[in-house]
């Protein structure tokens, strides 16, 4: 019997299950990010993007760092701002590599349960964090922790960032071993989608480990790595 408490189970749902039962989508100002939860890679065809949430995590993140350096792959980190505040050293890390920086909110609580003031305040907090170790960086992402929207894409998208969803959550947070990780990428990733990992949260080295592994595989099939869209 599983012991995954039951939020877990909603952040294995696609996002356009959550679309549909919580009515995410609508427009924040032209031109700019949407209320809509983007779950697609850019491009057209077998393109993929890879997403890190909960960190940054020394140990676990740099090892991922080297991995997507020598693999030559983009990818979005979900940060913390606890984890920021605590790392800053890591953030530079990552921003050094080329990656792309997304707000995963201050204390990775249900927003669900907030009212907008209060999640903004969230927000602002995190992103501030994060313009601390990384003066001026682009946010352009928030993803809302355990998946739990509640009013959440609105105010993110107030505030220039694109709610970010996906398509295959791999369920790292329990690791069940590198080759079942492994085989998860492998039977679940569908052309367009946008995959969840971790990189923080616990002892992410299966899942480390199952990147370095799937990627040559991926490119020998002809994937393609991109990043998400920039908006719904």
């Amino acid at each position: 019997m599983s012991h995954r408490p039951k939020w877990w189970r909603r952040l294995a749902l696609p996002m356009s299950v959550l679309l549909l039962s919580g009515g995410l989508a609508g427009p924040a100002r032209a031109g700019g990010p949407t209320a809509a939860v983007v779950d697609t890679a850019r491009g057209d065809g077998a393109v993929v993007s890879f997403t890190f949430d909960d960190g940054p995590n020394p140990a676990d993140t740099l090892r991922l760092l080297d991995v997507l350096r020598r693999r030559h792959v983009r990818a979005v980190f979900c940060l913390v701002g606890d984890q920021v505040r605590a790392h800053p050293e890591v953030v530079r890390r990552i921003a050094a590599g080329g990656h792309v920086l997304c707000n995963h909110s201050l204390h990775h609580d249900d927003l669900s349960v907030l009212t907008p003031e209060q999640i903004r305040g969230d927000l602002a907090q995190t992103s501030a964090l994060i313009r601390q170790a990384v003066p001026h960086a682009r946010i352009p992402y928030f993803r809302a922790p355990y998946g739990s929207w509640g009013q959440s894409p609105q105010v993110s998208a107030e505030l220039g960032m694109q709610p970010l969803g996906w398509r295959l959550a791999i369920s790292d947070w329990e690791p069940p071993g590198t080759e079942v990780l492994v085989q998860r990428l492998r039977d679940g990733i569908t052309p367009g989608a946008v995959v969840l990992m971790h990189d923080g949260g616990g002892d992410r080295s299966q899942t480390v480990a199952a990147v370095d592994r799937v990627i040559p595989e991926l490119r020998a099939q002809g994937w393609r790595f991109t990043l998400p869209r920039r908006r719904g």
